[in-house]
């Protein structure tokens, strides 16, 4: 990924998160991996719900961590692929699931990404969210500099 830039936001409340989430998911494309990171509670969930909600996925299709299961597929042009890493112990085990399969073809989102190997995470966005509150988030997103200014355009920012 060329012209990677870092740029962190703060939000106070999960609304807020989730309307981050919804302007992220305006620059996202087939293709496009979207590693989260932080620790548990920290709203990785949440910003995935924003990020679907964003991209059009159905209200009726709930946007839940798949956490025993893995992996959910949500309907959607392109498909997206929601995956939760907690369970697995190391990246081999993710290959092994079928992560990134086909993933040219789907947007791919990932939490707890921080289990992955460094060569896994090459070419993805990265979101790390960190609590300094019950409810504020410090959210550091790290993608290409035309997929910030997409996200910076959505909300009325440049």
């Amino acid at each position: 990924m060329d012209n990677v830039n870092t740029q962190t936001f703060v939000t106070s409340s999960e609304s807020q998160t989730r309307a981050l989430g919804a302007r992220i998911a305006r620059s996202l494309k087939a293709g496009d991996v979207v590693l989260i990171e932080g620790d548990l509670g920290a709203g990785k969930t949440v910003i995935t719900q924003g990020i679907c909600a964003g991209l059009g996925i159905s209200e009726n299709i709930p946007v839940r961590s798949p956490t025993f299961t893995l992996i959910h597929e949500y309907p959607h042009d392109p498909p997206v692929r929601h995956a939760d890493l907690y369970r697995l112990d190391d990246g081999a085990e993710a290959e092994n699931i079928g992560l990134f399969d086909d993933t040219a073809s789907r947007i791919t989102i990932i939490e707890w990404a921080e289990k992955l190997p460094p060569e896994m995470k090459h070419g993805a966005i990265t979101i790390k969210i960190e609590p300094l509150s019950e409810n504020e988030r410090k959210i550091m997103l790290s993608a290409p500099a035309a997929a910030l200014d997409i996200i910076n355009t959505a909300n009325g920012t440049t």
